[in-house]
């Protein structure tokens, strides 16, 4: 099994995610492409000592953009939305 800090790369703060995180509990994290939803699921509960309810992927592909005469692609990435338990939360996205 992977290393917590290895499967979690950052989190996402975005318009979206910080209604879903108020209304859901649902935070957004980007991770390993090649990390499955168990382990995105115990390196939550262990980085935050948080209960995880659900965990959904989406796997993002990279845009292709114009850098002068040339193109240029962005690479492709996976997304995690992971729900938690009610009363749970996770500190790590509130401001200062």
């Amino acid at each position: 099994m992977k290393e917590s800090y290895q499967i979690i790369r950052r989190p996402l703060v975005t318009e979206k995610s910080t209604q879903q995180k108020e209304a859901n509990r649902q935070y957004a994290f980007e991770v390993d492409v090649r990390a499955n939803k168990v382990e995105i699921q115990s390196a939550v509960e262990r980085l935050f000592k948080v209960k995880v309810l659900q965990v959904r992927t989406c796997n993002v592909l990279g845009k292709v953009k114009r850098l002068g005469r040339r193109y240029g692609k962005r690479p492709d990435w996976k997304k995690a939305i992971v729900t938690l338990k009610e009363g749970d939360r996770i500190d790590f996205f509130e401001g200062a």
